[in-house]
């Protein structure tokens, strides 16, 4: 038996085909080989055609189908996961009225910032609506106001994995997760919120059936078998957004576990049992993809956008004939604190934990007689630890208690300084694996299948690469290290 999966990037859709009984990834692939085209026609612009995604996913899949020699017929189940927060809209007809409206896509901030003024401050946090800024819904609201014929063509809105999820099935359906990411889920009232629909004049018409995270969604169809090569009537059954999905590919689950990554820019997402929210909206809460009506899973997602691209920034400027590894080995001969030198690395816009302030990157505490290479390096990822930690406590004011971090063994999380540093300052234990959103969501389609029971299930192969503890005689130093750092931090 065989799961397969879909991640649908902003820059690549990868496939990637999973013996169910192992666990393990039988082939993978990813198309374009150059980056994906983002059509930007105006400053602060980013969309993109939902056809290519569907173009490239045919072509990853058949890739990864001659790789294996897997036949149709042994593929159990499809899972799907996706760039959040886009916008994809249909006619009755099934046809694409415009091109996606992308995450990073900015235009519709002014419509979410008037929600948020107009719904009131207090309501939409309490109720997990986050600040309706530059999501979905008000992404939606853009069209409406600027592109009249477009929206009144509409028959459903989709997230960019529910429309993979109708190019498969023919069936166009959606989840909470899905509606929660474009801020159209009311958690207190546990249905679509009336307020944001009756605020932005929405037809409730416009969303597409809700279908449970994990169950059959929809079974391909004939249409679909033929262009992939796939049996008709396999279910598809799991899909969610990249952020919740990576959680799920690293088996994050429970209250209190965080999944991260540190590229170039890094995200915590943390699991929250209990409906709570940051009152300085630093954070945004979704649907976590085993959140229901009767469990509480609530993904809390900070995003910074100083993170691995400080640590390039020294290499391309500071440390320019030598290796990342090579970077890490003369970093690590500095001592923790780095011999009082603070670095603060937002230099690469406004950070939504500093309540969308852009303070831009300082260095604080250098002295010409005594410091070195080495110690600006080491400050470097130093306080690239500091701002993850620095976000962790506004998960921690929300009632999280963070244990243990788990990652994939890549970018950042490939220093020891880093991670020992993560390690010493938030106390969590943390943990290295190799595993990508395809494969997680291959796997989440077991689950909803039937073939895993359960995520300890499905995950008991997920092979753990490293584990780093905080070390006791460590910890002094690095926090005194960080409230040094905090107080530089306006």
């Amino acid at each position: 038996m065989y799961l397969l999966g879909f991640d649908i990037g902003s820059s690549s859709v990868k496939a990637c085909l999973v013996k169910a009984e192992s666990g393990k990834i039988v082939a993978s692939d990813f198309f374009p080989k150059v980056e994906m085209q983002i059509i930007a026609q105006k400053p602060g612009w980013a969309e993109q055609k939902p056809e290519t995604w569907w173009e490239n996913l045919k072509l990853a899949h058949q890739s990864v189908m001659a790789q294996s020699g897997v036949s149709s017929e042994a593929i159990k189940a499809i899972g799907i996961s996706w760039q959040m927060h886009g916008l994809v809209l249909v006619d009755k007809n099934q046809k694409v009225l415009r091109p996606a409206i992308i995450w990073c896509d900015s235009r519709a901030v002014p419509y979410g910032e008037k929600a948020f003024t107009a719904i009131g401050k207090e309501k939409c946090l309490s109720h997990l609506l986050n600040s309706p800024g530059n999501f979905t819904a008000a992404k939606l609201a853009w069209v409406k106001e600027n592109e009249p014929q477009i929206y009144n063509q509409i028959d459903k809105l989709m997230l960019p994995g529910d429309y993979i999820g109708m190019k498969l099935t023919n069936d166009i359906v959606t989840t909470v997760e899905g509606l929660s990411e474009g801020m159209f889920w009311d958690f207190k009232e546990n249905k679509l919120s009336d307020d944001v629909m009756n605020y932005f004049g929405f037809d409730n018409s416009f969303i597409p059936e809700i279908k449970p995270t994990f169950g059959i969604q929809g079974l391909v169809s004939a249409e679909a078998a033929k262009e992939l090569g796939l049996k008709e009537g396999t279910p598809v059954c799991y899909r969610a957004g990249d952020q919740p999905n990576n959680a799920l590919s690293l088996n994050v689950f429970n209250p209190g576990e965080i999944a991260s990554t540190a590229g170039t820019s890094g995200v915590v997402y943390g699991v929250l049992g209990q409906v709570n929210y940051d009152p300085l909206s630093r954070v945004n809460t979704f649907a976590h993809v085993n959140h229901t009506a009767d469990q509480t899973r609530l993904g809390v997602l900070l995003c910074i956008n100083g993170t691995g691209i400080l640590n390039s920034w020294m290499k391309h400027n500071v440390a320019t004939e030598i290796s990342y590894k090579e970077m890490d080995a003369l970093a690590s001969q500095s001592p923790i604190g780095s011999k009082g030198i603070s670095i603060i690395p937002f230099g690469n816009g406004a950070e939504r934990i500093l309540e969308n302030k852009e303070v831009g990157c300082s260095m604080h505490g250098i002295n010409f007689n005594i410091h070195t290479q080495s110690d600006i390096l080491r400050a470097a990822q130093e306080g690239i630890v500091f701002s993850f930690q620095y976000g962790m406590e506004i998960m921690k004011e929300m009632g999280m208690d963070i244990k243990l971090i788990r990652a994939g063994n890549a970018n950042m999380f490939f220093s020891p300084i880093f991670r020992q540093t993560l390690a010493n300052v938030s106390g969590a234990t943390i943990e290295l694996y190799d595993t990508d959103g395809a494969a997680g969501a291959a796997k989440g389609a077991g689950i909803g299948v039937g073939i895993y029971k359960d995520n300890k299930e499905a995950f008991a192969s997920l092979e753990r690469l490293a584990v780093i503890e905080p070390n006791a005689n460590e910890i002094e130093d690095t926090k005194k290290a960080y409230e040094k750092w905090r107080s530089f931090v306006k």
